[in-house]
């Protein structure tokens, strides 16, 4: 599982931890997970991978600059050999992620990518729950991706 990920700041950077906490726990087996910031992401690794978790802050309405940059370089490389894959992905913002999502489902939904869970939202401080959620989404994604699964 590759998780592609944009973290700027203390609350982005809490959210990625607990996501990786979450894809790593020991219950998950047979499942190696890899980090890339999203600047350092190539389409080879998204071709080496089975499925995807993707997280972002909200800037100005819209996903961050670097992941975009990420879905530019990757785009029409993976474009027909990732379809169907499993995703995930989690935004923080201040106080509104409506572009960030909207943009993320448009260009997952063009690459042909399924959502494995649905996505966790932040606004603010991440709390107990909002950690807890990106945990959650971690561990579902890399739980369907166990052989046999």
């Amino acid at each position: 599982m590759l998780i592609v990920h944009h973290t700027p700041s203390p609350h982005c950077q809490a959210l990625f931890e607990a996501v990786v906490s979450g894809a790593t726990t020991p219950e998950i087996e047979g499942v190696r997970v890899i980090r890339r910031a999203a600047l350092s992401a190539t389409a080879a690794d998204v071709l080496e991978a089975d499925g995807y978790l993707l997280g972002t802050p909200a800037n100005l309405g819209y996903m961050s600059g670097a992941l975009k940059h990420f879905f530019d370089q990757i785009y029409y490389p993976c474009l027909d050999e990732t379809r169907g894959r499993p995703f995930g992905y989690y935004v923080h913002g201040g106080n509104d992620v409506t572009g960030a999502v909207r943009a993320i489902e448009a260009v997952t939904t063009g690459l042909g990518w399924r959502r494995a869970a649905d996505a966790v939202t932040v606004t603010g401080e991440p709390g107990k729950a909002g950690t807890q959620a990106c945990w959650e989404l971690g561990a579902t994604v890399a739980a369907g991706l166990m052989p046999g699964a």
